[in-house]
């Protein structure tokens, strides 16, 4: 139905997205890391959880060789497809599966906005439908599951970047060096309502080790 859909410009950009309002829509978070992250051009890019595509639009800026996206709701890919095609973007592949049992040829940067709570966290979001439940909660995806994914799916020099909570940022280092990443850049992101950092972007590189820079925090308005 039309009325279940609505039309957004990506932040930072002159690009339209269309969107599902009974899905995860385009947040803060979406467009931080889409800013945030970087590939070369003839790169190829993997969206874990692409959703509507967001973030390929954002990474289709660099001129990829190949922009592909997996997502475990049909529903999400059909979208993402559509947004994909709406920008006249032809050089796509779209797979409707878990990263757990995704198999392709690596890749040369991996993007990811995952679902940031436990099971057990934020009992008032469990009730949501099952869209949403499954972007903010690790259902289908924990931590571990993720970082073992990317380490297989990126190559030896590859670069990852994703955001998440600061305060997971323990498990986020500690799960980059098991899987053989180093951390190169962390950004803080502050609520101008909070004392404590909320978000953390990162950028991790595939079999290199860094010194880690920590950059400039940013501060979101409400």
């Amino acid at each position: 139905m039309k009325e279940n859909y609505m039309r957004n410009y990506l932040p930072n950009t002159d690009i339209y997205l269309t969107q599902r309002r009974d899905m995860f829509r385009m947040n803060t978070d979406t467009a931080l890391l889409g800013n945030f992250m970087k590939c070369d051009e003839g790169d190829s890019v993997l969206d874990i959880g692409t959703n509507n595509g967001a973030l390929l639009l954002y990474a289709n800026r660099h001129n990829p060789s190949l922009l592909c996206g997996i997502d475990v709701f049909e529903e999400a890919i059909a979208l993402c497809e559509q947004n994909l095609k709406d920008n006249n973007i032809t050089n796509y592949e779209l797979y409707h599966t878990r990263v757990q049992d995704f198999k392709h040829e690596r890749f040369d940067v991996i993007i990811c906005n995952p679902p940031y709570f436990h099971n057990t966290e934020n009992s008032t979001t469990l009730s949501e439908n099952e869209y949403m439940r499954v972007a903010r909660h690790e259902v289908n995806l924990k931590m571990e599951e993720l970082f073992e994914a990317v380490g297989r799916l990126l190559k030896d020099d590859g670069v990852f970047y994703m955001v998440h909570r600061a305060n997971r940022l323990d498990d986020i280092l500690e799960l980059a060096k098991k899987h053989r990443m180093g951390v190169r850049n962390l950004q803080f992101i502050y609520d101008e309502n909070n004392d404590n950092a909320v978000q953390v972007l990162v950028e991790a590189n595939k079999n290199l080790c860094h010194n880690i820079n920590i950059l400039r925090p940013k501060y979101i308005t409400r």
